[in-house]
């Protein structure tokens, strides 16, 4: 099934821009998590219009609502890869490849810089995928890097697939994992290929895996859509939220400072009405 749009990411701007598409009659999805961790765990937001001194769970809860309202369904999954197809993009999950005319950025930001030697290493014994690429390490050796809590779930699923699961959490709440799986509480400081195997260096011990599956939130915008054209983290767009790739559009703390919820979400908006603009030239 190929879909009008594809909105990656659940934060104000891509509920925003769901909800603007609905109202336009659009054909959508909109991939991610229920709800956006960066917006649930925020302790007071003072300049939601509407919503005086609302908690980040509160505004969350009230985004949730809204799509239930609309009959939005909010498709959990995980992007790995977009794919500029020429026509349509292709874009790669865990759980399936999703096919849009149009895709719409929202991913927010990605935190802290890759680990030295990750982005040399993606896709030849790195990945940002543990069900995309589980099957790949049947029987072998695997290491998983956790930038929240929440990807203890991925080790676990990994654990019933791999023969040895060692867990790098980088938070500090206490972990909630498998018996199977070795945690190890180190800094990463380079991820090396020695000879087939791949090598977490620490400030402890060396990790010698087959994969290191590195897990956040969000991944840079430039190696989620290759020939995006970007500034350090942030994704370069015009006014109408368009992209260097046509029929690519970005909106929210993607796009660049200031990293403000109702700034995203009026930017979702704009996104979604460009995007519609897009698909009646198309035509």
């Amino acid at each position: 099934m190929r879909y009008d749009v594809a909105i990656i990411g659940t934060g104000p701007g891509g509920v925003s821009a769901a909800l603007t598409l609905k109202n336009r009659g659009k054909n959508f999805i909109i991939i991610g998590s229920k709800q956006s961790a960066k917006v649930s765990k925020a302790h007071a937001i003072l300049n939601y219009p509407g919503l005086p001194n609302v908690s980040g769970q509160e505004l969350a809860n009230a985004f949730s609502k809204h799509l239930e309202l609309a009959g939005i369904e909010i498709t959990e999954d995980r992007v790995s890869t977009i794919y500029d197809m020429g026509d349509f993009f292709g874009i790669q999950g865990g759980n399936e490849m999703y096919e849009a005319s149009a895709v719409i950025l929202a991913t927010g930001v990605v935190t802290g810089k890759a680990i030295p030697g990750e982005d040399a290493l993606l896709g030849s014994g790195v990945s940002y995928c543990a069900t995309c690429d589980a099957p790949l390490y049947k029987g072998k050796d695997v290491a998983v890097i956790g930038y929240s809590k929440k990807e203890e779930e991925e080790a676990a699923f990994l654990s019933e697939v791999c023969a040895n699961v060692t867990y790098v959490p980088m938070y500090k709440e206490a972990t909630d994992l498998p018996d199977k799986v070795k945690v190890v509480n180190v800094k990463p400081s380079e991820i090396l290929k020695v000879d087939d195997k791949r090598v977490v260096k620490s400030d402890g011990e060396d990790i010698v895996v087959d994969c290191v599956f590195v897990l956040r939130d969000a991944i840079s915008p430039g190696q989620l859509v290759p020939g995006l054209e970007t500034d350090g983290a942030h994704v370069v767009v015009n006014r109408d939220m368009s992209t260097n790739i046509a029929g690519c559009f970005a909106c929210g703390d993607i796009t660049g400072l200031p990293y403000q919820y109702v700034k995203s979400a009026g930017e979702g908006n704009v996104a979604a009405l460009s995007a519609v603009t897009y698909l009646a030239a198309k035509k």
